[in-house]
């Protein structure tokens, strides 16, 4: 409870310009008031007409501040409940209920995204067109990235404990950096550099004295970062940004079901999820099935928080998420065994994530600034 406070709480810190704002026009209203009160002692009654429309406009403003500040922070919530809810029940589902065929979980995810967003399509709630060779060209090599992420998001779920694939996962961010050297030749500040080292110096710490270590549980997480990372990159490189959230999603989905299914198949593990005891259990059923839709249920929370707040708030709720997570993990699947040095390792892996937002968010504030003050200059030359 105590973590889930916090967490609500720093959402809300995380847009106060809208806060900010106003509060300015409750002042100047205020001011105003006060101005036309002390100036004129006698109101004749078309000084009272005016002054109620100014304390209308005021109202009107003011009630639309409160209704945009409410959703910026429903929102945040809503995307940081939503990633740490398709986390916990991943690892529920896999760990708590030893249910080993991840590969099946994967599947459930697919279909269920492709369904859903079919069915929304129908009901023309979304519009997108359907897939074709020319989008299957735009996208590619898209859809492969997705599926491995997935499978080896899934896998590295069900071996390491979810504190260390936190930890773990981190090194994406590292994977992205050397990428963007490749790729666009951009080189990160000094700074950002620094929180980077830091987040290698804390896995490393912490998987040196993690007592539930699984080589193959490591080998999916640092996979599923390749994965991450080649997305990210590729998505950036081969996108325009006119294509959404949910069709980018629905043609991965889509291209990604017959290997998904291909794979389970070949495994074995499509069997073994037959053979599985406890499909009678309701407790098992009920996870099972938030954890296919959760994905769709991510998806939709990552485009609403991106419409609703700024790129600030969204990585500020991205980072306090995955440091809920992490202790949210030590009590969800019961597989985390406290030692100190791995507890200590953790933390410096946590403290660097923390940093390493602020510091991009520095840097692109900076930007934005420089770029807003040339903007500026070009208009009073113009």
């Amino acid at each position: 409870l105590f973590l889930w406070a916090i967490t609500l709480i720093i959402a809300a810190s995380s847009v106060p310009r809208p806060f900010i704002a106003f509060l300015k026009v409750a002042a100047s209203a205020s001011e105003l008031n006060w101005s036309r009160d002390s100036k004129f002692q006698m109101a004749s009654p078309a000084n009272e007409t005016v002054e109620g429309a100014n304390t209308a406009t005021s109202a009107k403003v003011s009630k639309e501040l409160w209704t945009k500040i409410t959703k910026q922070v429903g929102a945040s919530f809503f995307f940081g409940v939503a990633s740490i809810l398709i986390m916990t029940v991943n690892k529920t589902v896999l760990t708590t209920y030893n249910f080993r065929s991840f590969q099946v979980v994967g599947l459930g995810q697919i279909v269920t995204i492709v369904v859903l967003l079919r069915v929304l399509k129908m009901l023309k709630l979304l519009s997108f067109p359907d897939l074709s060779w020319d989008q299957l060209k735009r996208i590619f090599p898209l859809p492969i990235f997705y599926f491995f992420n997935l499978v080896l998001g899934l896998g590295g779920t069900q071996k390491t404990n979810l504190p260390m694939f936190t930890v773990l996962r981190r090194f994406t961010l590292i994977f992205v950096s050397v990428g963007q050297i490749c790729m666009f030749n951009k080189y990160e500040t000094a700074q950002v550099n620094f929180s980077l080292i830091l987040m290698i110096v804390g896995a490393f710490v912490a998987a040196y004295r993690d007592l539930t270590f699984d080589l193959m549980g490591y080998t999916y997480v640092t996979l599923n970062n390749v994965a991450t990372a080649a997305n990210n990159l590729y998505a950036k490189k081969k996108l325009s940004g006119d294509m959404g959230n949910a069709e980018l999603m629905y043609y991965n989905s889509l291209v990604a079901l017959v290997p998904a299914l291909m794979l389970a198949v070949a495994t074995g593990e499509l069997r073994t999820a037959y053979e599985y005891p406890n499909w009678t259990s309701v407790g098992f059923l009920v996870n099972f099935f938030l954890s296919c839709i959760m994905g769709a249920v991510l998806m939709y929370s990552v485009t609403l928080c991106q419409q609703l707040t700024s790129a600030l708030t969204y990585t500020v709720v991205g980072s306090i998420k995955n440091v809920v997570i992490t202790y949210i993990g030590m009590y969800v699947g019961g597989d985390y065994v406290f030692e100190l040095y791995n507890f200590i390792g953790i933390h410096v892996s946590v403290v660097a994530s923390l940093l390493y937002t602020y510091f991009k968010f520095r840097e692109e504030d900076a930007a934005r600034k420089e770029k807003e003050l040339k903007s500026r200059s070009t208009a009073v030359q113009a």
